[in-house]
């Protein structure tokens, strides 16, 4: 039996994780331990987490003092990291990072295992994202190496070969370049579906997090030509000119802010090297 672990941080779900919860609690094959780290709810997601720990053996709860703002990118890493610390299970094979506004099929982590198991080098994997829109679920179309960060499974091995997570905006890209970079595959499994209930970007706002995420790429060190290219591919997309403007915006604030980068040379330039090869049409870690 496959062994693994999930830590959950949400802020204000209410709404919403229930319905993840009760996607667990059907799981064909059961978690040894969740643990649901509330980061400072101001709504009533604390007692809701509360209510399933005094039910379910498995499931413990951390709460943390309320920051008064979300902190982009780093503000769910040090709450994951407040539940990674509080781990019981010292033995698990795989780690999750799992968001609480998510609904999956009742063997939804025995297939994803199943595929671990036939892919001996692949280190981070996940399921494909969906969102409803008019009553109709829509991909949400993503990089061939890239697994959403609201569902992460990592190979115990790959997790311990990258170090863990970096606290910055970017995080759930840097992870999988490293692991690429030191031999690991990471791609989704488009075949396994998880319904997200909150689009992407929402709770900040459509253009404040498209600067989030022109922030994240400079972060992250991401050559200025490719993010040129994304912000041209990008226009035809809504919200259309405005959403590459403020990709190109938040890119360039990272130069003027001198934002911290990643501390990893090697990194930033297997990064760049294989978005110049994206970019000249060879084959790189996109395909």
């Amino acid at each position: 039996m496959t062994r693994y672990v999930i830590i959950t941080p949400v802020r204000d779900e209410e709404r919403h994780l229930e319905r993840t919860i009760e996607s667990l609690l059907t799981q064909s094959v059961l978690p040894a331990e969740w643990v649901i780290v509330d980061d400072g709810s101001t709504d009533r997601t604390g007692a809701v987490i509360d209510r399933y720990a005094a039910q379910v053996p498995w499931i413990h709860a951390i709460h943390r003092e309320n920051r008064g703002f979300r902190k982009a990118g780093g503000g769910v890493v040090d709450a994951f990291y407040d539940g990674y610390r509080s781990l019981r299970c010292k033995g698990w094979q795989f780690i999750v990072k799992l968001d609480g506004d998510l609904s999956f099929a009742p063997d939804y982590f025995e297939q994803c295992f199943a595929r671990f198991r036939r892919e001996r080098c692949l280190g981070i994997g996940g399921g494909d994202i969906y969102h409803e829109v008019d009553g109709q679920p829509r991909l949400e179309i993503n990089p061939a190496f890239h697994v959403r960060g609201a569902t992460k499974i990592y190979r115990r091995a790959c997790w311990e070969a990258i170090g863990g997570l970096i606290h910055a905006a970017g995080w759930d890209t840097i992870d999988e370049v490293k692991a690429n970079m030191l031999g690991w595959k990471t791609h989704s499994f488009p075949e396994l579906r998880l319904i997200h209930h909150r689009v992407t970007g929402l709770a900040d706002g459509l253009l404040r997090d498209r600067v989030k995420h022109g922030v994240a790429c400079y972060i992250s060190g991401y050559h200025p030509l490719f993010v040129a290219a994304k912000c041209i591919s990008r226009l035809t997309r809504k919200p259309y000119f405005l959403g590459s403007a403020a990709i190109a915006y938040g890119f360039v604030k990272g130069y003027v802010t001198r934002a911290p980068q990643v501390q990893d040379a090697r990194i930033i330039r297997y990064l760049r090297g294989q978005q110049l090869r994206r970019l000249c049409g060879l084959e790189t870690i996109w395909r």
